[in-house]
């Protein structure tokens, strides 16, 4: 089955799982975002795309209660909640995977897993066996079947098979919504095929995604919507089967002419 087809079999839902209403931020004098509207459904795949600079970090940092907004409202599964800290985002559901995974590569997989929130019993010694098993169910219930054991050391994997560690970690914790900041970035052909078919396994199982990627390819091989910031505000929101790269890329630029992962992508000045 194809990945157009595998998006529309996703058991999206109408109403958002995450809601943002006029959301604000600045840094000083800078104007990080303004009056920003964002929503994501279970079982969505949402990209948020923009160039450099458009606030696509700020917001999902805020999101994951890095920073805080200035003003806006956010709702979660329909009502009105306050996010002052990660682990506000993190009792809501809320789990991010940024670019860098945070992964420590002297640590195995089951370590890197649990980091953090170790199982201990009475005598605070660490209760492996249960560790292993919910790590190998979690490996099992997204399809991770590349990597060769769940004991063999972080440092020993490939970037695909990192991303997918981190991944499975984010979702283990009972989580309703998995950011993921640049996914793709640095990993081959068959690793990046690896991370986006994990990608709609994650929505067909009912979580909500958001991807953020300059990858257009990778956005429109996943996202059922995208969501598009120029300089901090919204200026668009596309449904991937009813528009093209080309548009999306011109609302990335106000229609100058650019590159989009290293591809030059011709935008007609707009009328």
């Amino acid at each position: 089955m194809g990945a157009s087809t595998a998006l529309l079999d996703s058991p999206v839902t109408d109403t958002p799982l995450l809601e943002l209403r006029g959301i604000s931020k600045s840094y000083g004098s800078v104007q990080a975002l303004t009056d920003v509207d964002f929503e994501v459904r279970a079982g969505e795949v949402m990209a948020l795309v923009g160039d450099n600079g458009a606030g696509k970090s700020t917001l999902i940092k805020c999101v994951a209660g890095t920073h805080a907004f200035d003003g806006g409202e956010i709702y979660f599964e329909g009502r009105q909640v306050e996010i002052h800290g990660p682990k506000d985002a993190a009792d809501l559901g809320i789990e991010v995977v940024y670019q860098d995974l945070a992964l420590c590569d002297n640590l195995d997989v089951v370590q890197n897993m649990y980091l953090g929130r170790e199982e201990h019993d009475w005598l605070h010694r660490l209760k492996e066996p249960p560790m292993e098993q919910r790590t190998a169910e979690t490996m099992k219930s997204l399809a991770v079947t590349t990597i060769r054991s769940i004991r063999q050391p972080v440092a020993t994997l490939s970037g695909g098979q990192r991303q997918s560690v981190a991944v499975a970690r984010a979702v283990m914790w009972n989580s309703k919504l998995v950011i993921l900041d640049e996914p793709t970035a640095a990993l081959g052909v068959a690793q990046t095929e690896q991370v986006l078919a994990l990608v709609r396994r994650l929505a067909e199982q009912g979580l909500a995604v958001v991807i953020i990627s300059h990858n257009l390819h990778d956005i429109f091989e996943t996202a059922h919507r995208i969501t598009v910031l120029r300089l901090g505000r919204n200026v668009g929101l596309y449904e991937r089967v009813k528009t093209t790269q080309q548009e999306v890329v011109e609302a990335i630029t106000a229609g100058k002419p650019t590159k989009v992962s290293g591809i030059p992508m011709t935008a007609a000045a707009p009328q």
